[in-house]
């Protein structure tokens, strides 16, 4: 099986090298880098790798031009997957990366680079169309909920699951968290599907729109 083709855009050149470098070792192939918004958006759409490895604020304005560019590149190449590397814990960033559509992408603190595991995951992730969310960014968000949110029936086991699902675990990572058994996780996924009335749509799709909804409500 070949390699997944990988973009890596930052500014930070050690930063950016240290990225590279950790993701080659991980067996991924970096085919280009970026060091601002306008060359991601050039090399994304000359390349067209699978995934793209996204640093939020770069130049030329030092904003969020990193991220405008990725929400540009999903609309021109919606095959390629997205994974943002934040330095803040910014919940209105990833609201906006999944905003239209939670599949394919994902969005991390750069503490997470340490976590070579963490990293390779959420790259395979994106890139098989799943949704990652950085755990600090989940917590954050499950602790909020709208009095009129359908997340109002969810027990407290199913909001376990649901913000684990979040992170772009599967229901056998989920079990090994939570320390119970696969189909247990199973029955839970079933009931938030069926609580948050979402279509009989593929399993994967409605993991998303799962996520997607509890984001919403936040």
């Amino acid at each position: 099986m070949d390699a997944l083709r990988v973009l890596v855009a930052e500014d930070q050149a050690l930063l950016r090298q240290g990225v590279v470098r950790l993701l080659q070792d991980l067996g991924f192939d970096v085919v280009a880098e970026a060091a601002d918004a306008d060359e991601l958006r050039a090399l994304a759409l000359e390349h067209r790798p699978d995934v793209a490895v996204v640093d939020v604020q770069m130049p030329p304005e030092m904003t969020d031009d990193g991220l405008r560019a990725a929400q540009d590149l999903r609309r021109e190449l919606p095959r390629m997957g997205i994974l943002v590397l934040s330095q803040y814990l910014e919940e209105h960033y990833a609201l906006a990366l999944v905003a239209d559509d939670p599949r394919g992408v994902g969005y991390l603190l750069k503490d997470r680079v340490a976590d070579a595991g963490a990293l390779a995951e959420a790259v395979r992730r994106v890139a098989e169309g799943g949704a990652v969310l950085d755990p600090e960014v989940v917590q954050r968000m499950v602790g909020r909920r709208r009095s009129d949110s359908r997340l109002d029936d969810l027990t407290t086991r199913e909001r376990e699951v649901l913000a684990l699902m979040a992170e772009g675990k599967s229901n056998h990572g989920i079990a090994e968290v939570l320390g119970v058994t696969p189909a247990a996780v199973e029955k839970h996924v079933t009931g938030i599907f069926t609580k948050l009335e979402l279509d009989r749509a593929p399993t994967e799709h409605r993991r998303v729109m799962a996520v997607l909804a509890k984001l919403r409500a936040s």
